[in-house]
């Protein structure tokens, strides 16, 4: 998540919980899934004058899997149970092929999951 230092700090886990509950609707992602990561910014350092202070960027980078129909759940989802203005939240979905990650000391794609990417 990217967004201005003066408005998202302290908020978080309020960011995090929103997230979370949308993933593990959407994608069934289990609870205790969760590796979220802020870059909040000062008000110079994140230049977009058409949104407001509020804009904020939410990028999930993720593996390869989901059908184009799991996404837009996931992105639906998000902006209906937000509560954050539309115009103010950007999500991208970025995807990877499992083999492009490591993950506890192995290619991810060498690792047994508790959860289905295949949704």
């Amino acid at each position: 998540m990217y967004g201005r230092r003066d408005v998202w700090a302290g908020r978080q886990r309020e960011v995090s919980d929103l997230i979370q509950s949308c993933l593990v609707n959407a994608w069934g992602l289990p609870e205790d899934k969760r590796f979220h990561r802020f870059l909040l910014m000062d008000a110079d350092d994140f230049v977009c004058p058409a949104r407001s202070e509020r804009y904020l960027i939410i990028e999930v980078i993720c593996f390869t899997g989901r059908s184009e129909a799991a996404k837009r759940a996931l992105i639906r989802e998000i902006y209906a149970t937000s509560g954050y203005d539309p115009q103010d939240v950007e999500i991208t979905i970025i995807e990877m092929p499992r083999a492009n990650w490591g993950i506890r000391g192995v290619p991810a794609d060498e690792l047994d999951l508790s959860y289905k990417v295949e949704v």
